[in-house]
This record gives structure tokens, C-alpha cells and sequence, in this order.
């Protein structure tokens, strides 16, 4: 697969940016490096090597799953303009 200037002109118009018509060979050049660095992954043999989220080997550390008020309720409604009976108030929408 190989990119010409059409292609990158194409590219920038479907992407709303300006290019100047004399960096187009430029950056046709510069797109089929990556493509052709591209293939050389897929020569990679991969053969048996497990999917991974990260390159070090690592446990998430874990909570407990319990259901909490999160008993900061008091803390939570000092910062709300007005309250009332624990709970936030607001200017009514819809009447």
C-alpha cells in the first residue's frame, strides 16, 4: 500500500486541516514509512505470547465491593449553595 500526495490532500481535507501543496510529497513520504513500519509488526511471530495491559506484570490493588453512604454526607452538602434536611437543593426546572 502506498500513499501519494492525492491521498495525503485528500486526508487533510476530510480532516479540516491546511496543508501547503509543497509539503505533500513530504508527508506522502513520511505516512509510507509508518505504513511499511506497520508490516514489519506483522512479521513479528506472536505465537503463544499472552494479550497483556501492561509491559510489567502487576495486581490491581482491590476494596472490599460494600455498599457505604460513603459517610461524607455532612462534608458534601457544606460546599452546596443550599441544603435542607440532608439533602441539595435546587431551582425547580419544570413546573
Amino acid at each position: 500500500m502506498s500513499v501519494s500526495a492525492k491521498d495525503v490532500k485528500k486526508i487533510a481535507r476530510l480532516s479540516r486541516l491546511h496543508v501547503e501543496d509543497n509539503q505533500l510529497e513530504p508527508l506522502a513520504g513520511e505516512l509510507n514509512g509508518i505504513l511499511k513500519w506497520i508490516e514489519q509488526l506483522g512479521e513479528v511471530d506472536v505465537e503463544g505470547v499472552e494479550p497483556m495491559t501492561s509491559a510489567v506484570d502487576m495486581d490491581a490493588p482491590l476494596r472490599k465491593d460494600e455498599i457505604t453512604d460513603g459517610g461524607v454526607r455532612d462534608k458534601i452538602l457544606a460546599n452546596a449553595p443550599k441544603s435542607d434536611d440532608g439533602f441539595f437543593v435546587v431551582p425547580r426546572s419544570v413546573e
